[in-house]
Order: C-alpha cells, then sequence, then structure tokens
C-alpha cells in the first residue's frame, strides 16, 4: 500500500492526483489551506478513514515540517508531490505587483524546497534498506519554459520549479530516491478558468492526473502532460528571440489577482 502525501490537494490538479491515488488503495496526506473544502474532499475518497488532512499555508514552513514528520511517523512514504502553486498577472512596473512577486515566488518555489526537506533523509534510509524507491514530485510548468507576457512571476516561479529539481535529481543521484518533474501544459482546473486566451490542447484534470501518475510511476525525470505542448514548447524555445517577441507581445494576458490551486 502506497503512501503519498500531496500539497496544494484539495482541488485541480492536486485533487485530481489524489483521487486516482485513492482509487489505487494508497493511504493520503493531505494539505491544502481551507480546512473545510480539505476535509469535505477527503471524506469523498475511496478510504476515507485511512487519509490524514492538514489544513495550513505552505508558506508556514514549521506547519508544513510537523505535518511531514506526522505522515513520516506513520510509515514509509512513497511519493511526496509539491503541487501547491498560485497565479496571477504581474507588471513589474507598478510598485503593488512586488508583492504579489513574493508571494508567487514564495508559494511555488520556496514551498516546494520546504515540502521536500522534511522527507529527504527517511526516504534515503527507506531507499537503502531496499523497502522502496520513493519519489519526490515538483510541479512545473510549460510556462516556466518561456517567459510570458504579463506573468513574470508565475513563468519565473516554474522556470526555477524545473531548475531546483533537476539540481536536486542530480544531488540524490544513486541515493534510490528519484524526483520526478512534471510541466503541465493547459489543464481544466479553476486557475485557467480565468485565462483570457486561448489554452491550446487543454486536458481534463483527471486525463492529467491518471498520466502523471504513469510519469511518477515509472521514475521519468521530466515529463510534459499533455506532449503535444512538450513539442509546442521546444518549438517555442528555438524561436529566436525576435520572432518570439514579435509572436507574444500582444498576447492576451492574465488578470491581475491571484488564484490558486
Amino acid at each position: 500500500m502506497q503512501r503519498v502525501f500531496i500539497t496544494g490537494a484539495s482541488s485541480g490538479i492536486g485533487a485530481a492526483l489524489a483521487r486516482r491515488y485513492a482509487e489505487q488503495g494508497a493511504v493520503l496526506g493531505l494539505v491544502a489551506r481551507r480546512e473545510t473544502v480539505l476535509r469535505e474532499f477527503a471524506a469523498s475518497l475511496p478510504q476515507a478513514g485511512q487519509h490524514r488532512c492538514y489544513a495550513l499555508d505552505v508558506t508556514d514552513h514549521a506547519a508544513l515540517a510537523a505535518a511531514a514528520a506526522d505522515f513520516i511517523a506513520g510509515g514509509a512514504v512513497d511519493v511526496v508531490i509539491a503541487n501547491a502553486g498560485i497565479s496571477a498577472g504581474t507588471l513589474t512596473e507598478y510598485a503593488e505587483d512586488l508583492a504579489v512577486f513574493e508571494q508567487i515566488v514564495a508559494t511555488n518555489l520556496l514551498a516546494t524546497v520546504a515540502t521536500f526537506a522534511p522527507f529527504i533523509a527517511a526516504m534515503k534510509a527507506q531507499a537503502q534498506a531496499g523497502r522502496t524507491t520513493p519519489r519526490l514530485v515538483g510541479i512545473g510548468s510549460v510556462a516556466g519554459i518561456r517567459g510570458l507576457p504579463g506573468a513574470g512571476a508565475y513563468s519565473a516561479s516554474k522556470a526555477a520549479v524545473i531548475s531546483y529539481c533537476e539540481s536536486l535529481r542530480v544531488e540524490l543521484h544513486g541515493s534510490g530516491v528519484k524526483v520526478v518533474t512534471i510541466a503541465p501544459g493547459f489543464i481544466a482546473t479553476p486557475m485557467t478558468q480565468e485565462n483570457p486566451y486561448p489554452m491550446p490542447f487543454l486536458m481534463p484534470a483527471e486525463k492529467f492526473a491518471a498520466r502523471a501518475l504513469q510519469a511518477i510511476a515509472c521514475g521519468d525525470s521530466y515529463r510534459v502532460i499533455p506532449w503535444q505542448m512538450g513539442v509546442l514548447a521546444k518549438l517555442l524555445r528555438l524561436l529566436p528571440n525576435a520572432l518570439y517577441d514579435a509572436a507574444t507581445s500582444k498576447r492576451a494576458r492574465k488578470p491581475r489577482h491571484l488564484s490558486g490551486k
């Protein structure tokens, strides 16, 4: 029986991942900010009584570490998914957006580090004892592959998550702990509902979760889901800056208020 710890677990991608794991019989540690919503969601899952709920903000690193310690105390942890994230349109020219930049980076990047940190020693010990091959899973984004206008904070935070997870993967090479980076394209969640622009290859969260679980089980180092967005992202990466700038500068921009997952 797998034991899986997921942040941002009460809605969107996190909820879809949690439900898929629960359907496979996993014991879940579920982290989200809204306690009532979190507990109602947990109660809707298969084997509801075996899951643990931790109502906290992932930017509260002490609370996050305490939740991790509690879950580790219950037995070996197979998968940790740092999924919690927020998004907002941001414009550097507005001084008030600096606080939004800080909040997005704190939630999307620093909380990923704080989510993984308490588990690494225990996971190394598990792997060295031959009991499990644990996974640390970072949720990046295709938005982190090239910067998008009006989304500097989100693009930067997700680019940093991708690079951070790569660094961590190399650090843990040979330890038996695998680091998996998943970069979602456009997934149908409350966060993407506010996007005022076309979203090619938009995928239901449930379908995304099924593919993500396959990537995690395989221990893929990096996977873009859906794959079509991976091809598109590679093409955009190859575009000369002048062409990329001309193609994206007039793109519609996300509203300047926070949304979370």
